[in-house]
């Protein structure tokens, strides 16, 4: 048995990934911003910089999954604010309170994502490719290198690089389900651009597949192995809903609707997971269709 701390433990990905932990065993605490109501909570402050560090002594791993959704508002400059600071400040907390553990854990898995690459176009990207542009871009560079206390102190700390997670229950994509089973799905701009996508069975296995991959560090793509056009997208809901899908947002709509965040929305990544498949992880998932219907 394994004693594993969550941040973000109650968003879509980290509720998942303390079932399937606790389900197998593991002793799981979950880092909270209230007081906590049960023994497995440990509270923090992840703004503040505060954390009972005490009750991370003993752990194997840390998990943080831990951020504003990107998604939830419209992208004032306060709301991109605090998008940042959830996630570069509690980085950050974490991990100067895992590198000042007189025993760190073994392992620290801190959340990213594919934003990390900015618009590729329809050019395929690995974990090997830089940095692109924009918000979410400059967003997760500063994100990722929030880790350092934690490597620098010989943690070895993985980067998720996480696409968009196929559920019905949260994220984008539990967004698109409701518009599609109601016949009001449709492509987004000219649909050309592409997603990169992963079941949320796949997202968990894949966490859990980087916690226990002594191999595995630094940035790790959290992707299924062939991304989709917003057109293939499209098509596989409206086949897999068996729902017509005849109601395209056009870019300029989405651009009044949307503001600053429509150019992700419109954006094209093609990220692709080099490094989990050599490292032998296997999808249960691995194709749209597929994992619409996990889902």
């Amino acid at each position: 048995m394994t004693r594993i701390a969550v941040a973000g433990a109650s968003g879509l990905t980290g509720s998942a990934l303390v079932r399937s932990l606790t389900r197998d065993g593991h002793d799981v605490l979950r880092l909270v911003r209230r007081d906590p109501r049960a023994a497995d909570e440990v509270r923090w402050d992840p703004k503040k910089g505060e954390i009972d560090a005490e009750r991370l002594a003993g752990c194997d791993a840390v998990v943080n999954l831990a951020g504003a959704g990107v998604g939830d508002h419209r992208w004032t400059d306060a709301y991109k604010r605090e998008i940042r600071d959830s996630r570069v400040l509690g980085t950050r907390t974490l991990a100067e309170a895992i590198a000042g553990l007189p025993e760190p854990p073994r392992v620290f898995v801190n959340g990213s994502a594919v934003g990390y690459y900015g618009s590729t176009g329809s050019r395929a990207v690995d974990e090997s490719a830089p940095a692109g542009e924009g918000f979410l871009a400059s967003l997760c560079v500063e994100w990722e290198a929030a880790v350092a206390p934690a490597r620098d102190a010989g943690v070895r700390t993985v980067l998720a690089r996480t696409g968009l997670v196929v559920s019905r229950a949260g994220g984008a994509w539990g967004k698109l389900f409701p518009l599609f089973r109601a016949g009001l799905g449709g492509r987004l701009g000219d649909g050309r651009q592409y997603w990169s996508f992963i079941a949320l069975h796949d997202h968990v296995a894949a966490l859990r597949h980087c916690l226990d991959t002594e191999g595995l560090a630094g940035p790790v793509n959290l992707t299924a192995p062939h991304p989709a056009t917003n057109r293939e997208v499209t098509a596989a809901m409206g086949r897999v809903l068996r729902r017509p899908a005849l109601f395209p947002a056009p870019a300029v709509a989405l651009r009044l609707v949307l503001g600053e965040m429509a150019g992700e929305v419109l954006g094209s990544t093609r990220a692709v997971p080099s490094r989990l498949l050599k490292s032998g992880f296997e999808f249960a998932f691995p194709g749209l269709d597929q994992a619409i219907r996990a889902a």
